[in-house]
């Protein structure tokens, strides 16, 4: 199996295992409480780790393909860490989310007054915004310099290619002065004998 194929057959790996983790956290985390929810959690955790071991193997992969190929399969590969990072971000956003009476109850517990109950959680809501925005310049830095050594790696190719190209013109060309010499010498030598 060559190494695209064996790339796109972790890409179906990481659809399947995408699929799952957000169906957890679209449907079976917010219609849950106390310990089933934390023990949901835990499991898209799990398998956010199983996606981030398959995203390493995609990249791993990507260095057994040729370069046309590579360059259309990191794009893709981008577009995946990009989803898996979504993820993480509606995992943690999910799991935090107060949902049931239990929830709320440990959350606000040890506190007085529903007035100070809500100046915490709009503290609370305000900082995980900060968080998210964050993250999400990181995550943009982060692409920004992937992409630019991958351009400067492109760069580099081209400009060995072209190097190589121009040896084998000047080897060609050296070539041609030293048969055109050799005719020269020949010329000399048939009129020489002509002459005689």
């Amino acid at each position: 199996m060559s190494g695209s194929e064996l790339f796109e057959s972790y890409e179906n790996d990481f659809s399947q295992i995408s699929a799952s983790i957000g169906n957890k956290i679209n449907k079976t985390i917010p219609s849950q409480a106390g310990e089933k929810r934390k023990a949901t959690t835990r499991a898209a955790e799990r398998e956010i780790e199983e996606a981030e071991e398959i995203i390493e193997q995609m990249e791993m992969e990507l260095l057994n393909t040729q370069q046309s190929t590579r360059t259309r399969l990191q794009a893709r590969l981008r577009g995946h860490k990009s989803d898996l990072e979504k993820l993480k971000r509606d995992l943690k956003r999910a799991s935090s989310r107060v949902s049931g009476p239990t929830d709320r109850e440990e959350l606000l517990a040890g506190t007085n007054g529903t007035d100070l109950d809500s100046a915490s959680m709009d503290q609370r809501a305000r900082l995980l915004t900060g968080t998210e925005t964050l993250a999400d310049s990181s995550r943009r830095l982060q692409d920004s310099h992937r992409i630019a050594l991958e351009t400067e790696t492109i760069g580099a190719n081209v400009l060995e290619d072209i190097r190589r190209q121009r040896e084998q013109i000047l080897h060609s060309r050296n070539t041609l002065m030293e048969a055109d010499s050799y005719i020269d010498k020949a010329q000399r030598t048939l009129k020489g004998m002509a002459r005689r």
